[in-house]
């Protein structure tokens, strides 16, 4: 069996179509279709069935379909190994992010750090925290930054650290120049929030219902980009991470004013990476830079745990 036939009939399983697979190998549907046929010679039983709507995998091609996958970036990675003992400094990172949130936090570090080492070249998926950790797990990712990651097996965390959510309000807002808010403060104000279905929003749910209050938001959106146009026009307040918004913080478009006391929203931030895989020069650097990030950076009022 020839590496190419798996990676065409990988590719042939994520676009369900021979004309797109063969378009995104940069080769003629005929020759994907042949090297199906060589693996399904291999394996002595058909893999795909063809139809007018594309194709429909039999029962061995979804057992190989669920291994395919995994095995050919199990081969890349222990290519980029191999790259790491010539001492070339490339490779690929595949990182999968939870949210928006802690992807506009990623973005400045990963500018920085491939300013550090161009040769090297990133994939940056948003997604659940569930669906990142299933990604870790089956070596779709290498590693995972993500607000209340699910414990799993297969999951190695190796630096929490906690977010807090200050209230951010647009620079010319006649409350801007307040030094903290309460939380009775923030229910009289016009809110805009993400749905109850982000973990940040339970984590508010939470704290607002220990105080006795209710969270009564006037604009609901899990978008970022809109949370802060809203914010800009004066149209609400809204929670978040200071390093979040820090561009338009530093831009003066933006203020954070935290909140009183001991009231503030938190949420754990974690670094995630397999146990049981070694990372690739690329993947370790990048875990170092996200790590000296997340330690001095994140939270200057909580020191981060190391965790083993």
């Amino acid at each position: 069996m020839q590496l190419r036939a798996l990676m065409y009939f990988d590719e042939l399983v994520r676009t369900n179509s021979m004309r797109a697979a063969a378009e995104n190998m940069g080769v003629a549907a005929t020759a994907v279709s042949r090297q199906i046929e060589n693996l399904e010679h291999y394996f002595g039983t058909p893999l795909v069935e063809r139809n007018n709507r594309g194709i429909r995998l039999t029962a061995a091609g979804e057992l190989l379909a669920a291994r395919a996958g995994k095995t050919l970036r199990e081969l890349e990675h222990v290519h980029q190994l191999i790259d790491d003992l010539q001492g070339l400094q490339r490779g690929k990172v595949v990182i999968y992010a939870n949210g928006a949130t802690v992807a506009n936090l990623l973005a400045p570090v990963l500018a920085e750090f491939s300013l550090k080492y161009p040769k090297l070249r990133f994939e940056v998926a948003i997604t659940s925290a569930r669906e990142a950790v299933e990604a870790l797990a089956s070596a779709e990712a290498d590693v995972v930054v993500a607000l209340f990651a699910p414990k799993i097996s297969g999951l190695k965390v190796r630096v929490r650290s906690e977010l807090t959510y200050d209230v951010i309000l647009s620079a010319d807002h006649p409350a801007a120049g307040a030094k903290e808010f309460t939380l009775r403060d923030l229910v009289q104000m016009p809110l805009a929030l993400p749905d109850k279905s982000f973990s940040a929003r339970q984590a508010f749910e939470e704290v607002f219902s220990k105080a006795g209050l209710e969270l009564d938001p006037v604009f609901v959106t899990g978008a970022l980009e809109m949370l802060k146009e809203l914010v800009l026009r004066r149209s609400a307040v809204t929670l978040l991470p200071a390093l979040s918004v820090k561009r338009e913080i530093d831009a003066g478009q933006l203020v954070a004013v935290p909140i009183a006391g001991a009231k503030a929203v938190k949420t754990p931030m974690e670094l995630c990476v397999a146990p049981d895989r070694q990372l690739s020069f690329a993947a370790g650097k990048l875990v170092d830079f996200i790590e000296a990030f997340m330690r001095g950076a994140v939270t200057k009022k909580a020191t981060p745990k190391k965790t083993s």
